[in-house]
């Protein structure tokens, strides 16, 4: 077990290997080459080594450095198939398992934090964690009144780790790029360091879970565990027993990666309008397939009703989102006139909301080809996402030859929409890791503001009159 390595310059050194290990390896490769071996099998040995040396380090590190490769997890899906499997199985158990920091470090939070009498909080309490993450750790308990709780205990040192961590990686950014194609992982890095002070509170944390739970406490689809106990360093709250998602990822039945799209899809959109937060970490390691209420967490699927009745636990509120009003209008707006084909419109509402700068001049036309392909699970009734489909789009806009790339380099994102296109992206990538065909239209039009064109009130009004049992065109009783 290892604690969290807490000197700037231990850590420092520990990231700079990870380019200097690269070239390290590329020279060892070329000596391989050269002592006779194929291209291929040097390449997949170079690559296996990356990701070994790339998990040791971001595991052992946690803070900003295993955030990151969380971060970068749910996007492996776009690497190409014959270089993604080093990379798969390394950054896969980031989601949900690091090296845990030791048992004395752990109890001495909770003395710090509860006093010196903590263990009379709990009946039971598991010194080995379930779950180790980027700035804490988790720990199954059984609370004083009975109910068996997870007890998420924050690494002493996590905030001056996150800061110098990201600080570092940006640094050498660049040299990250080949895991994530298309992407660049700069103003991901960024992104995530504005937010350290909201990830280390667990104040804050605590309030947005608080609210999810309430909200969907009678929701037949979704479970958010409610919270028991909270102080600066230790957050405590129900536990709720289900297949991790990661786990579904690799051996699920189509059903269920299918139930589990459907429902994280769901989630994604129908949360900022229920909340108005937006879960901000949707990484495999965050969710969970639990069966219907009635059967036992380890229920078979016959039981469960096939692919109907399985349930999404959601998991780690530490970074969300603020939309008050829901996710923007201009997203269900722009989303709308794409697929009507009105490329004037989209255009216009582009530069209006500042994806377009005013310095730039593009063709509508241009744009429109470039937005269709990334929007096609929007065009159908239903959608199978698949790797292959995100290594196809990764491909044509990491292409500097490609028109794509081109276009895309001369578009802008707003600062009020960096978490919402991370959030989007990093759930697209799970859903293409699922390979769950999804209804995600239903998802759009029954929450995305902007999604469905606004009716006239007359309209609107004829509508309901009809559904009523009245003619739209007077006040006549029509036969329903």
């Amino acid at each position: 077990m290892s604690d969290l390595p807490r000197k700037a310059v231990t850590r420092t050194a520990k990231l700079a290997a990870l380019p200097l290990g690269f070239a390290g390896r590329a020279t060892w490769g070329l000596g391989k080459r050269i002592g006779g071996k194929s291209a291929e099998i040097v390449a997949r040995e170079v690559q296996q080594r990356t990701a070994d040396q790339l998990f040791k380090v971001l595991g052992e590190l946690k803070g900003g450095a295993m955030k990151l490769g969380q971060a970068l997890s749910v996007f492996e899906s776009a690497l190409p198939e014959d270089v993604a499997g080093p990379y798969r199985a390394a950054l896969t158990k980031l989601q949900e398992a690091a090296p845990p920091m030791p048992t004395r470090t752990v109890h001495g939070v909770l003395a710090e934090r509860f006093g010196e009498d903590w263990r009379e909080l709990f009946t039971e309490f598991e010194d080995q964690p379930s779950a180790a993450a980027s700035i804490g750790q988790v720990h199954r308990a059984v609370w004083h009144d009975g109910r068996d709780v997870a007890v998420k205990v924050q690494y002493p040192g996590a905030g001056e780790a996150l800061l110098s961590d990201l600080t570092q990686l940006s640094r050498f950014a660049r040299l990250l790029g080949p895991l994530v194609p298309g992407m660049d992982i700069k103003p991901l890095i960024t992104e995530l360091r504005d937010r350290v002070s909201e990830e280390l509170d667990y104040e804050l944390e605590a309030m947005a879970q608080r609210e999810h739970a309430a909200e969907f406490e009678d929701d037949p689809d979704v479970v958010i565990p409610g919270v028991v106990h909270q102080s600066d360093q230790v957050l405590v709250t129900e536990w709720i027993e289900g297949i991790p998602l990661s786990e579904v990822i690799a051996d699920g039945t189509a059903q269920q990666r299918d139930r589990a799209g459907q429902l994280l899809a769901r989630f994604l959109f129908s949360g900022p309008a229920r909340t108005g937060l937006l879960h901000a970490d949707p990484h495999p390691g965050n969710f969970r397939l639990l069966p219907p209420a009635e059967l036992p967490a380890d229920g078979t699927e016959e039981q469960a009703g096939g692919d109907g009745m399985w349930r999404l636990g959601v998991l780690d509120f530490g970074t969300v989102d603020r939309l008050p009003g829901g996710l923007p209008g201009t997203i269900g707006d722009a989303l709308r006139m794409t697929l009507d084909g009105d490329a004037d419109a989209v255009y216009a509402m582009l530069r209006e909301a500042g994806f377009v700068k005013e310095s730039i001049e593009l063709e509508p036309d241009a744009v429109l080809a470039y937005l269709l392909p990334i929007i096609e699970p929007a065009q159908a009734d239903e959608f199978t996402f698949t790797r292959s489909w995100l290594r196809s789009q990764a491909a044509r806009i990491a292409d500097p030859r490609s028109p794509a790339h081109q276009l895309g380099k001369q578009l802008n994102l707003p600062p009020s929409y960096l978490l919402i296109h991370r959030v989007t992206l990093s759930t697209i990538g799970v859903l293409c890791q699922l390979g769950a065909t999804v209804r995600l239209r239903d998802e759009l039009e029954s929450w995305l503001p902007g999604f469905l064109p606004e009716r006239e009130p007359d309209e609107a009004g004829a509508e309901e009159r009809t559904a009523e049992g009245y003619s739209a065109q007077d006040d006549t009783p029509v036969e329903v």
